[in-house]
C-alpha cells in the first residue's frame, strides 16, 4: 500500500556563509507517522526543523505539504498549514494558569456593552477537553504552570499547540531533563497525538525513547542524510555507527 505523505522535502540545502548547515536533504514524513529525527550536535536536526516551522528559508530543494508545493516564510505560514513546534524551552509563562498558557495572545472573547471580556470559562472548558483528549488529569487548572512537574509542563505546551488543530507536531527534545517516571508519559503524550491522527517528527538524543515511540528513524550526519530506516528493521547499534560515520548511508524505508 503506497504511503500518503503530509510532508515530503526534496533536495533541501541550508547555508550559512561556508556552513552547509544541510546539503541536499530528503525527508519524508507519512499521514499518522512518528519519525525520529536523530544525530549528534551539529548535524543539521535543529536547521531542517526550523525549515519547516518556518524560521529558515532553504537555499535550494522543495517542501511538498499534503500534496501540495508550498514555501514557508514565517512561522505563522507554517501555523497555517498545520506545522506546530514544541521547542525544548516550551516558552510557556510562568506565572499564568493553564488555560492562559494554552491560549496566550489569542483569548476568546465576548461582548458586554462596548467592552470584549476575555471568556474564561471557555478557556477552561476547551483547555480540558485538549488534556482529556491527550488523557492528561491535572488537578488544579488554576495553578501557576511553575507548580507543574516537567512532563505536566509538556504536555501543557503540546496542549497549546494542539489548539489550532495542526496536522503535523514537531517535538524538540521533549524529554530532556526530565525524571524517568516523567520521560514515561511524555512518551505516552506521543502515542496520543499519533492515535488521535497527528503525525509527529520526534527529536531526541536517547534512543531508547525514540525507538520506542517511533515508526521509522532519519538519521542526519554534517547536514547529510545518512539513515532512513523502519525502526522494526534496524538496531540502535546500526544508527549510533551511521551517527559517528561507521557506516555508508542506509535506506531501508519506502522512498519519498
Amino acid at each position: 500500500m503506497e504511503k500518503k505523505f503530509i510532508i515530503e522535502m526534496k533536495g533541501v540545502s541550508k547555508r550559512f556563509g561556508g556552513v552547509h548547515a544541510l546539503e541536499k536533504i530528503d525527508f519524508s514524513l507519512a499521514k499518522n507517522e512518528v519519525v525520529g529525527l536523530i544525530g549528534d550536535n551539529g548535524a543539521g536536526k535543529s536547521t531542517l526543523i526550523k525549515v519547516l516551522a518556518g524560521v529558515h528559508r532553504p537555499d535550494e530543494g522543495e517542501i511538498i505539504f499534503d500534496g501540495h508545493r508550498v514555501q514557508i516564510h514565517s512561522p505563522k505560514e507554517a501555523k497555517d498549514l498545520g506545522i506546530e513546534t514544541v521547542y525544548q524551552d516550551l516558552a510557556l509563562v510562568d506565572n499564568l494558569d493553564i488555560p492562559a498558557n494554552i491560549f496566550l495572545g489569542r483569548e476568546p472573547t465576548y461582548k458586554l456593552r462596548w467592552l470584549g471580556i476575555i471568556d474564561q470559562r471557555e478557556m477552561e472548558q476547551h483547555a480540558r477537553r485538549i488534556l482529556d483528549r491527550l488523557k492528561i488529569r491535572i488537578d488544579s487548572m488554576h495553578s501557576p504552570v511553575l507548580n507543574l512537574s516537567g512532563g505536566q509542563r509538556q504536555a501543557v505546551a503540546i496542549s497549546r499547540a494542539l489548539y489550532s488543530n495542526p496536522k503535523v507536531v514537531i517535538m524538540d527534545e521533549p524529554t530532556a531533563a526530565l525524571a524517568v517516571q516523567e520521560v514515561s508519559k511524555v512518551l505516552d503524550l506521543i502515542v496520543q497525538l499519533k492515535k488521535s491522527g497527528v503525525s509527529v517528527i520526534f527529536i531526541s538524543h536517547t534512543l531508547q525513547n525514540t525507538f520506542s515511540v517511533s515508526d521509522r528513524v532519519v538519521i542526519l550526519r554534517k547536514g547529510r542524510k545518512v539513515g532512513d530506516m523502519a525502526t522494526a528493521e534496524t538496531t540502535t547499534d546500526e544508527v549510533v555507527k551511521l551517527m559517528v560515520g561507521g557506516e555508508e548511508a542506509v535506506t531501508t524505508a519506502d522512498p519519498v
